[in-house]
């Protein structure tokens, strides 16, 4: 007999594993001949980007670049001029991480963690450092359960309401990110831009019907040399961007989770109306990556039995990716770094930059706690003539708890860090560093459940029954639907002739007339 079952199919993601690896990069580089010669290596800025990723056997294997800025200082007139100057390296490797296979889905980010420039001589200087390559890779589970049968009466079916997470898609997004900064009377003008940084922070994501809104402020920061003279000048400004990411199938009710990636940015100085170099024209790429996950309720069939004829099912066991919670949350890291006497006496902050990254992070009761340092650099002026400009770096610890309520010491859990804002003032002989982070944690476990997969008829038939009607004894453990299966009824039967008003509920010792008793 054909059971007519009708299936439905269940995809899903787990995180099949996540590791780092640590790429040494290392090279020399020739001062262009432009340039004046290294005096003193006052800044390295790198910037790592990873430009492919493919998952492997057992590994994940990455390519990128970083693009370096040495601003440096050179002797003119037994004075120190500021000056900088660009490269670029290339790296690749893999992170091992067992059981993956081609094409399944992997996340993959860089930062770095250690990276010094020293003078090799006036014309050529050398850069090693270290970047740390971080990668996630996910599988993705499709299989089929029944969902029902069709046009069988009498058969006999326990359902039980489960969730499943799902993603439900991803959105990526290109932000421009275009402006003109102008100069003011009160500062000099543009001689040579030295330095630019640009950081996407007041981040808001919404997901609406079929679509994600990403909206940010993108926060530019310059530093430039004074036409005809050696004066350093700081200017900054914060531009609002949005753009509208279609995404099919999303809706109000899902939870989302967006990283920003920017893609090179580009400057050039202009001349305003009066013919002074006091515009700077600003363009930059800004990639956002919006992950939208939401529950899915479904019904499984639990168990299922015929009054009227022997089945035979089919169970498998699945394991599947249950996410506890995930949350934010933002600390405020401060710290007071003293001005030493080996270093040049302070006149004036510049700017203050830092970058943030995680050394360690635990699953406690209820929450996510995350360990970082924070790379906070200070570029100030000076009361000296040969030393003009200074920089100060430090690493400042923080610490950082997510709640996420039901999280177990035993979860998986996936975090991240973002530098929102970093600030410096001078307090005395010492640099005060305030800088606020935005910590996420995502927590995971694995559950285990079984699917009916299949089900046929069996040819034996159901055993006759030798009574119209039986007493028993409900035992401890006992249910309506185990006694109604055992005795080829059905739970309604016994609800209606024992006048029993909530079925859930029955208890040991309670007596229940079961029509027709079969041969056990």
């Amino acid at each position: 007999m054909d059971l007519n079952l009708l299936k439905e199919n269940i995809e899903c993601e787990q995180l099949l594993g996540e590791n780092f690896v640590n790429t040494p990069v290392k090279g020399e580089y020739v001062i262009p001949d432009t340039h004046p010669d290294v005096y003193q290596v006052l800044m390295l800025d790198a910037k790592p980007y990873i430009t492919s990723k493919e998952v492997m056997q057992d590994k994940l294997y990455m390519e990128g670049y970083i693009d370096y800025n040495i601003l440096y200082l050179a002797k003119e007139e037994e004075k120190g001029v500021l000056y900088n100057t660009r490269y670029s390296s290339k790296f690749s490797n893999d992170i091992q991480i067992s059981g993956t296979e081609k094409d399944m889905l992997c996340e993959a980010e860089c930062f770095v963690e250690d990276m010094y420039c020293k003078i090799v001589n006036e014309r050529k200087i050398s850069i090693e450092g270290i970047v740390r390559l971080k990668g996630a890779v996910y599988k993705k589970y499709n299989f089929e359960i029944i969902k029902d049968l069709d046009a069988l009466q009498d058969i006999q079916m326990l359902r039980n309401p489960i969730s499943i997470d799902k993603i439900a898609g991803t959105a990526t997004g290109e932000l421009l990110v275009k402006t003109s900064v102008k100069i003011g009377a009160d500062k000099p003008e543009i001689g040579s831009i030295l330095k630019t940084n640009l950081n996407i922070h007041k981040k808001k994501i919404t997901v609406l019907d079929d679509k994600v809104n990403v909206e940010a402020f993108a926060k530019i920061e310059l530093i430039y040399r004074a036409k005809e003279s050696r004066d350093i000048c700081y200017v900054v400004d914060d531009i609002f961007i949005d753009k509208e990411v279609e995404l099919k199938g999303v809706n109000s009710f899902m939870e989302s989770y967006t990283d920003f990636t920017v893609d090179g940015i580009n400057t050039e100085p202009k001349e305003d109306d009066l013919g002074e170099s006091r515009i700077i024209d600003v363009e930059a790429l800004v990639k956002s990556n919006t992950r939208v996950m939401y529950k899915k309720e479904i019904e499984v069939i639990e168990d299922m039995y015929s009054p009227n004829m022997l089945l035979n099912m089919n169970k498998e066991d699945y394991e599947l990716n249950v996410m506890q919670g995930h949350s934010k949350n933002e600390c405020i890291v401060k710290e007071n770094i003293e001005i030493t006497s080996s270093m040049p006496s302070i006149r004036e902050i510049v700017m203050t930059e830092g970058k943030a990254y995680i050394t360690e992070k635990k699953i406690v009761e209820d929450k996510v706690v995350v360990e970082g340092i924070l790379n906070a650099e200070v570029m100030y002026k000076t009361t000296e003539d040969g030393k003009y400009i200074y920089n100060l770096k430090e690493d400042i610890p923080f610490s950082c708890a997510v709640d996420i309520p039901g999280a177990k010491i035993d979860m998986q859990c996936m975090t991240k860090v973002v530098l929102e804002d970093v600030e410096a003032n001078i307090e005395a002989n010492t640099v005060a560093v305030k800088a606020l982070i935005e910590v996420y944690s995502r927590v995971n476990y694995t559950s285990h459940k079984e699917f009916l997969v299949n089900v046929e008829p069996m040819e034996e038939e159901v055993p006759e029954k030798k009574s119209s009607i039986t007493i028993y004894v409900v035992q401890q453990g006992d249910t309506l639907w185990k006694i109604a299966k055992r005795y080829y009824t059905t739970v309604d039967n016994l609800v209606l002739i024992n006048e029993i008003d909530n079925p859930d509920v029955i208890k040991p010792g309670q007596k229940l007339i079961i029509p027709g008793k079969a041969i056990i």
